[in-house]
């Protein structure tokens, strides 16, 4: 940590051409390990060459893991290898906890100090050592609790594991014992805020917040605020840890020091142009769970430009939806990878957006295609055989000029009446 209390660390600060070579410097070795540690990644990544993946143009051209994959492999094999293969380790004291996700996955935390990063977002938000921080994440089941405590105890932090519920008495403890910081849900945070005011308590003496796991729009930011609360926000997962944090600038979130993100079209494994919405995948540089190409299943974009804070970290825009789009159709569902299937099959093709219209048992498909210049004579009957191909239902076809389409990562739009 610097002494100048304004940054986590160097890496923060670095330049970006260094930061990169050091990334990718990494990444061969990743590869190597996941395949030679990880029998998942050995299968997955069978015949690749670990030296070549030096870059992130090599990177792209690997598969992506998405969660319902990682949940089916560690269902197959739940008997011999609870983590489906997916980790470098097991029981023991290179294992310190494991963690149950909706699904059910499990994920294994390690015994390194500050596991999943979160130090990191925790000094953005403003803790510092020897303050007292209240932790409201869950402390069972899922790893949000432990993600945080080890975060806050690398900052040199004393923690009240306060997890979830018990509202009056967690409001006790913190009228008693006078932490500085919450961690911990923004909507908790605001029941907390709700009943000590209508129980007449005296202003609470958390000053400063990370928040996560929900929406954390500028109303409630600013509405803590005026109630002499600084919250930030950070984006992070089960499987991952953190990935990006909220900084003072209040431009977007600056991505970790510890991962690989790319920004992919739904349903594909194709990174998208800077500024585009698309997919969050994410490879991670941790050797216990060394993840390469995890499909968060979350959509975001790229900021241009470097964060006013002098961090000089990729900025993505932070959560803007879910990027496992599907609709049934006609007794069919129809998914965003073979939307991305379909568009494949013509290289002159740009963005697409499937729009299931009409009612509830009388519906259509319309797929509407972003294509520069004149329309080929004979594409629209071409790209209507490969939507009864791929999906087995009929649809029709519509051609736009590039741009025409919303930039919000959107691939099947369900635009049906349900009255």
């Amino acid at each position: 940590m610097t002494t100048a209390a304004v940054f986590f660390d160097e890496l923060e600060t670095r330049d970006p051409e260094l930061r990169e070579r050091a990334l990718m410097g990494a990444l061969a070795g990743q590869v190597a390990h996941a395949q030679a540690r990880a029998p998942a990644f050995g299968e997955l990544l069978d015949g690749v060459e670990a030296a070549r993946v030096d870059s992130r143009a090599a990177l792209a051209r690997l598969p992506v893991t998405r969660k319902h994959e990682l949940l089916a492999r560690q269902q197959r094999r739940r008997a011999d290898s609870p983590f489906g293969g997916f980790a470098a380790i097991g029981w023991g004291a290179a294992t310190r906890r494991v963690f149950q996700s909706p699904g059910t996955i499990y994920e294994p935390e390690g015994a390194r100090t500050d596991y999943w990063r979160a130090a990191r977002a925790l000094f953005a938000a403003g803790l510092r050592a020897g303050e007292l921080a209240h932790n409201s994440f869950s402390y069972h089941l899922t790893p949000a609790g432990s993600m945080m405590e080890t975060g806050a105890h690398a900052l040199g932090c004393t923690v009240f594991p306060g997890g979830v519920g018990n509202t009056e008495l967690q409001l006790q403890a913190i009228a008693e014992l006078k932490p500085q910081a919450y961690i911990g849900t923004p909507s908790f945070l605001k029941i907390l805020l709700d009943k000590a005011a209508e129980a007449g308590q005296p202003p609470l003496s958390i000053g400063k917040a990370l928040v996560s796991g929900e929406a954390f729009p500028p109303s409630l930011r600013d509405w803590f605020a005026t109630r002499g609360v600084v919250g930030y926000q950070c984006y992070a997962t089960a499987d991952i840890g953190l990935i990006a944090y909220e900084t003072a600038a209040r431009e977007g979130l600056v991505l970790d020091e510890g991962v690989i993100v790319e920004i992919v079209r739904p349903g594909t494994g194709d990174p998208v142009p800077e500024g585009e919405v698309g997919e969050v995948v994410v490879t991670t540089l941790n050797p216990d769970y060394p993840l390469i190409r995890f499909g968060t299943g979350d959509l975001s974009a790229v900021l241009p430009g470097r964060c006013p804070t002098g961090r000089s970290n990729t900025r993505i825009k932070g959560w803007m939806g879910r990027a496992d789009q599907s609709a049934k159709v006609r007794g069919m569902f129809v998914h965003a990878s073979q939307v991305a299937e379909i568009v494949r099959r013509f290289p002159l093709l740009g963005r697409a957006r499937l729009v299931v219209e009409g009612e509830m048992a009388n519906d259509r498909m319309r797929l509407r295609l972003e294509l520069a210049g004149t329309v080929p004579e004979g594409l629209a009957d071409q790209v209507a055989g490969a939507i009864r191909d791929v999906t087995k239902l009929r649809g029709e076809v519509e051609f736009l000029a590039p741009g025409s389409l919303p930039n919000d990562g959107r691939v099947i739009e369900d635009a049906r009446k349900y009255e």
